[in-house]
């Protein structure tokens, strides 16, 4: 095993697993190829069904403090906007466009000074505005330099992710789509450096308990 590596996992339903049989989503399966591979990763699913950007801006920092202690190796991942972008009563966002890149902006700057930052960005079968929203999260991170994964494209092709949500609550997808999920931000070339960042041999690091 590497060195302890510390993980908080921000988001929503789709980070949590929300419609997955087997309890893992994409998350899970992530975080045990990369144990069985070797590296020593504690992780930290903080994924909440429902939540929007305002809702993980208002928690973030606290559940972060208490889970990553000072000296510790860790890292950071968002991924949110899918609930930003379902559409409520008159045809409203749950959240503007425009409040969700505040809301963005302040977490990842704030996020950056304090461990390496992932943003996946978010997805969602069938909402148009996600489209509108994706390309500004991403257009943020690069000026940010925080690496961004880019989702709509692959969960839109993905057959078993679709199917599986269609047979679902019309969103979440069952084991088949998180799998899915997990092979594709498993191979992002975004994923693999940001994990290794700062990557030390055990020996030469302090024990992290």
């Amino acid at each position: 095993m590497t060195t302890p590596v510390r993980i908080c996992f921000f988001g929503d339903s789709f980070v949590n697993g929300t419609g997955d049989d087997d309890g893992l989503g994409w998350v899970g399966r992530l975080v045990s190829r990369e144990r069985h591979g070797g590296r020593d990763v504690t992780a930290y699913n903080l994924g909440i069904r429902r939540d929007t950007s305002a809702d993980i801006a208002a928690r973030w920092r606290e559940e972060a403090r208490r889970r990553l202690p000072a000296g510790s190796d860790a890292r950071l991942l968002f991924s949110f906007g899918a609930n930003d972008c379902v559409e409520e009563e008159a045809g409203r966002a749950r959240v503007p466009l425009e409040e969700t890149l505040a809301h963005a902006e302040q977490m990842l700057r704030e996020a950056a000074t304090l461990a390496p930052v992932l943003m996946v960005g978010p997805f969602l079968p069938g909402a148009a505005r996600i489209d509108r929203l994706c390309p500004q999260l991403q257009k943020l991170c690069a000026e940010l330099r925080i690496p961004y994964i880019e989702m709509r494209g692959f969960a839109a092709s993905c057959g078993v992710l679709l199917q599986e949500a269609a047979a679902g609550d019309g969103a979440h997808p069952n084991s088949g789509g998180y799998a899915a999920l997990a092979d594709f931000i498993g191979a992002a070339p975004q994923w693999r450096a940001w994990l290794d960042r700062g990557l030390t041999s055990a020996k030469d690091a302090p024990a992290d308990r």
